[in-house]
């Protein structure tokens, strides 16, 4: 029905347009009596066997929802009943902020991928945590922070610091997004010395807490093996508790879709299945290197998360969805 459906239908709006549509619709539908209850049953599965012990949380599964699908926890209790064991938000910003101009998400369909080029869309971090004050299911919740546009790289650490204090009471663990391709120099953020300076005053902050939450890091996939080998070192440094591999790509390699299109689309991270055999490749070579000292948490487009768990089934602990 989907792929014979409602895929042409969304496809006939533009990606930007169908992903708002879908978000009010599945918030409308959600409204309907006991509409809820029957999508739990039908989607939600519980078992001893799917449950992983990570981080010192209990995941009731090991899929979960990726951040950037619902940036200000808006859809908490309907994506809990379609049976996802976690949901990351964000990513947040200390102050609200529009994005990128559009056009800034496009379809590559003979790649089965996404290009965009959001830019840390969001209605700031506040809004967020009056939301999740309000919630009622127990799904553990993710906070992905990040800075603002405007906020320079020296002063970054003020901007993460704010989000993790406001987030605190209201999420079960964060992830550090300094790999996002469309803020303006942000990947800057992922060298070694301010990496490690960045993550040293997060840990600071969260081991004066009464009961420190997990913090864990988002690469980005186009890093080197040497810039690898610097993300292990900062992480037995830090003493951060896992990675997140990975983000969306800036490559252009192997996609089907003419170059002309892809050229003309512009900048923006690639996420989908291009940009899995790389994911692939990182996960692998942080896990073997580090000697599978840390969690890693894979990234994958619904498509093609079962494969990414297949083939990093000995390296992964849990797996998130995007939308791609």
């Amino acid at each position: 029905m989907y792929k014979a459906l409602i895929k042409p239908w969304l496809f006939r709006k533009s990606p930007e347009e169908a992903h708002h549509y879908t978000f009010r619709l599945i918030k409308r539908y959600f409204t309907l009596p006991l509409l809820k209850d029957l999508i739990r049953g039908q989607f939600a599965y519980s078992h001893p066997s799917l449950r992983r012990e990570v981080f010192g949380l209990t995941f009731e599964n090991p899929v979960g929802l990726a951040a950037g699908f619902d940036k200000d926890a808006v859809l908490i209790e309907e994506m809990a009943a379609l049976g996802f064991g976690f949901i990351e938000i964000g990513t947040l910003t200390p102050r609200p902020q529009a994005g990128n101009p559009q056009p800034r998400l496009f379809r590559l369909p003979q790649d089965e991928a996404l290009i965009n080029r959001m830019g840390f869309n969001n209605g700031g971090v506040e809004e967020a945590v009056a939301r999740l004050r309000q919630r009622k299911t127990k799904v553990l919740i993710g906070g992905n922070i990040g800075k603002n546009k405007d906020t320079p790289n020296e002063e970054a650490y003020a901007d993460y610091l704010y989000c993790f204090r406001a987030l605190y009471e209201v999420v079960d663990y964060f992830v550090v997004n300094v790999s996002s391709p469309n803020t303006p120099n942000l990947r800057a953020l992922q060298e070694k010395a301010p990496l490690q300076a960045l993550l040293s005053k997060l840990m600071e902050e969260n081991r004066r807490q009464e009961r420190p939450k997990p913090l864990l890091l988002k690469i980005a996939p186009d890093l080197t093996n040497g810039q690898l080998d610097d993300i292990i070192d900062i992480v037995k440094t830090t003493g951060i508790d896992g990675i997140i591999a990975t983000n969306t790509t800036i490559s252009r390699e192997g996609l089907q879709t003419p170059a002309a299109e892809v050229e003309a689309i512009g900048a923006g991270g690639l996420s989908g299945k291009t940009v899995r055999a790389r994911s692939t490749e990182v996960i692998r070579y942080l896990h073997t290197q580090s000697g599978g000292s840390f969690p890693i948490i894979g990234v994958g487009a619904f498509s093609q998360q079962r494969m990414l768990m297949k083939s990093c089934k000995q390296e992964l602990v849990l797996c998130k969805s995007i939308r791609a």
